[in-house]
């Protein structure tokens, strides 16, 4: 079990992509809810442990639970797994291990209600997407959406203690996105899915249609992200504008995805819309930092 094949089973990327979320969550919430002290270094640092450490186990997991799928599809038949390179209790030892200590260490070094949410998206990400809805339902990407809110959710609660509307809303943006974003996925490799029978959207319901779908969630994605601007104490003008044109960008290609559902193009939107995740939360951290009322802009007051 070398160091390339336990870093392959951690998924780096989607490791750097929810403490990117949790960390600018945090930072957020340092600067815009009343009576937060100023955060040290320390305190992110403890966040990028046990966001890490919580990604990379329940990744893990996922690699153990898919062993007897993975072969079946090329995108992951190399997985440490099925190529024999990693033992698969092994990856379960791993994977239990980590994901059993980021929650501790969120505990002790940030406080109880980080460490809750957590362990929710251990649990949102490893029981309900990979074990209970993956095989099973069409709906399997769209409730384990609740994972990614849960490293957000996490990152705010670091820095409070607790749980506002603002950081649940900011949270949930996550929840939001993410069909829309992995339904792509899912139509540049529709035919994989099929062979190893797991009911994605496109396999069930076609190209076309999933299509749609990703419109029209794209459609209430987009004025969901401006709620948070519309709230009380809530985001601001740098926020708003990035949200968008970010979320403009999805529209347009969403648009266009719809009269060329193809694999092919499906890929191209996939690319392209992929950085609206780590856009958006650095568009939060930099309204808090440079914070800017949206009344203060418009003239006129909101609330």
């Amino acid at each position: 079990m070398g160091f390339n094949e336990i870093l392959e089973i951690s998924k780096p990327r989607i490791v750097v992509l929810l403490v990117i979320t949790a960390v600018t969550s945090m930072y957020a919430a340092s600067k815009l809810v009343p009576g937060v002290p100023e955060l040290d270094y320390w305190s992110y640092l403890h966040i990028i442990i046990a966001g890490a450490l919580a990604s990379a186990g329940s990744s893990a997991l996922n690699h153990y639970y898919d062993k007897d799928i993975d072969p079946k599809m090329t995108r992951t038949s190399t997985r440490p797994i099925p190529s024999g390179r990693m033992a698969a209790s092994n990856v379960l030892i791993y994977g239990l291990a980590v994901s059993c200590i980021s929650v501790i260490y969120g505990y002790f070094a940030l406080n109880a209600v980080s460490a809750f949410f957590i362990a929710v998206g251990i649990f949102s990400y490893v029981v309900i997407y990979t074990v209970w809805l993956k095989r099973r339902n069409v709906s399997n990407i769209v409730i384990g959406g609740i994972a990614g809110s849960a490293a957000a959710w996490a990152g705010w609660s670091a820095a409070t203690g607790s749980m506002d509307l603002l950081g649940f809303l900011v949270g949930f943006l996550v929840f939001v996105l993410t069909p829309s974003h992995f339904w792509c996925l899912a139509m540049k490799i529709k035919d994989e899915y099929a062979k190893a029978e797991v009911p994605m959207l496109p396999v069930v319901i076609g190209m076309q249609k999933t299509s749609k779908f990703i419109l029209g969630n794209t459609l209430i994605l987009i004025p969901y992200s401006l709620i948070l601007s519309f709230i009380p104490d809530g985001m601001g003008i740098v926020y708003t504008v990035i949200a968008i044109v970010s979320g403009g960008l999805m529209l347009v290609y969403h648009y266009k995805l719809t009269k060329n559902p193809t694999s092919e193009f499906a890929w191209k939107a996939y690319k392209v819309t992929a950085p609206y995740l780590t856009i958006i939360f650095v568009a939060v951290a930099l309204d808090a930092a440079f914070h800017i009322p949206l009344d203060t802009v418009l003239g006129i007051p909101l609330f």
